[in-house]
């Protein structure tokens, strides 16, 4: 076994997942697991524990938001960097950021970036983040 770094990717779109997933392959050797909803998701980070959860914020079961409090709350997975996708303000207009989710649950994710995601910035964001 590599000590490639793991990302988990969970969205309730497969071409999302697919997406995401290309862009983590271009930016290094990391491995790579998903989920397609938040149940799934919060599941696998406790099984895994990987250094980075990609989370979609609107998904079906629990969403990104309810699986980043959760993620927070668990000693286990605590330190699990994320970084939160949304498409909420391409749909609906109304937009948010790290420091308004931090001013809700308490805690700021690691990033919040808008739906389409633009890869440069996202594999810009990852390496930043974990590093390769």
């Amino acid at each position: 076994m590599s000590d490639a770094k793991t990302i988990l990717v969970v969205d309730d779109e497969p071409d999302a997942i697919e997406f995401v997933t290309a862009v983590i392959s271009q930016a290094g050797e990391f491995n790579t697991i998903s989920a397609t909803d938040g149940v799934a998701g919060l599941q696998k980070a406790k099984e895994a524990n990987p250094d980075l959860a990609i989370l979609d914020v609107q998904m079906p079961g629990k969403n990104g938001f309810d699986v980043f409090q959760e993620l927070r709350k668990d000693e286990a997975t605590r330190n699990i960097k994320v970084i939160m996708l949304t498409g909420v303000a391409e749909k609906t207009g109304i937009g948010f950021s790290s420091a308004e989710m931090g001013e809700f649950y308490g805690e700021e994710p690691n990033a919040y970036i808008e739906k389409p995601v633009d890869p440069e910035a996202l594999k810009s964001k990852i390496l930043e983040l974990i590093g390769s």
